[in-house]
């Protein structure tokens, strides 16, 4: 035991230094990778660089560096960073098979960066996901809900998938159904849903709005209401637009009726009748 501590002595006596010096490497470096990186950033912003491309090259450009400041460390320690970088080429393949994934999710980011079928600030629907893009990551894309939850979602099932994107057009349609009795008269209803869109600012001139009678129901008569808006303003109208075009129906004694019924009895089975 005696030996095996004063080896173990003798090797601190004498690599202590190599070994401090590349814990200091390490730190230093980590920390210098990461200033680097936000300095590539906001010199890209200031250039008015596409954050999108912008935040990409952030994350290449500290995975990069890290790759430096680990070589940088390991050579300190005395490790041949030549034979290292051998190993490492030799062992490529495995490490492709590995980390499949990881690779197809790097190769997916840059393509969603070349081709930008949308970018930071967007809101999209990918891979079963909605939400604000929040930034494009070298393996994954996040994305801000619109109840302010994070979603990671990682690149190659965002290109695998139907992106859906709400903001690249700067407009978009809202479509609502408005249900109505059959007693009701029809043309009164269209005059009063037209004179709560035209009421309504925040409704786009052009394209024109929609109202017609859509459906003969089971319960009602269907109208569809179809208003365009700019996009920052698509759910605030909706949601305004439902309450305002309720009250004027009220106001006009026009019915929005629950679904129905009707149940003919024959007089035949006194039974069921009475019951009845």
């Amino acid at each position: 035991m005696e030996a095996f501590l004063t080896k173990i002595y003798e090797y601190m006596a004498t690599y202590w230094l190599q070994v401090l010096g590349a814990i200091i490497i390490f730190v230093v470096g980590r920390w210098l990778a990461k200033v680097i990186s936000k300095l590539v950033a906001k010199a890209m912003t200031k250039a008015k660089v596409d954050p999108t491309l912008t935040s990409f090259v952030k994350h290449l450009c500290h995975i990069v560096l890290l790759v430096f400041v680990v070589l940088a460390a390991l050579q300190k320690l005395g490790v041949p960073v030549t034979n290292f970088v051998v190993v490492i080429g030799a062992a490529g393949l495995a490490i492709g098979f590995a980390l499949q994934g990881s690779l197809s999710n790097f190769a997916a980011g840059i393509m969603l960066v070349i081709f930008k079928p949308f970018k930071v600030g967007d809101f999209i629907e990918a891979a079963g996901k909605m939400g604000t893009v929040k930034e494009i990551q070298i393996f994954n894309t996040v994305l801000n809900s619109p109840d302010n939850v994070r979603i990671i979602i990682p690149n190659g099932q965002v290109t695998g998938s139907d992106i859906k994107n709400y903001t690249v057009n700067g407009t978009r349609r809202i479509d609502l159904v408005i249900g109505v009795s059959y007693e009701d008269d029809l043309k009164k209803t269209h005059q009063v849903i037209e004179k709560v869109i035209k009421g309504e600012d925040r409704i786009l001139p052009e394209p024109a709005y929609t109202v017609a009678v859509s459906e003969l129901a089971d319960s009602s008569v269907n109208f569809v209401v179809r208003p365009w808006v700019n996009v920052a303003d698509y759910w605030s109208v909706r949601f305004d637009l439902i309450e305002k075009i309720k009250v004027a129906l009220d106001k006009n004694d026009i019915t929005i009726p629950f679904p129905q019924h009707d149940i003919h009895v024959k007089d035949g089975d006194s039974n069921i009748s009475k019951a009845v």
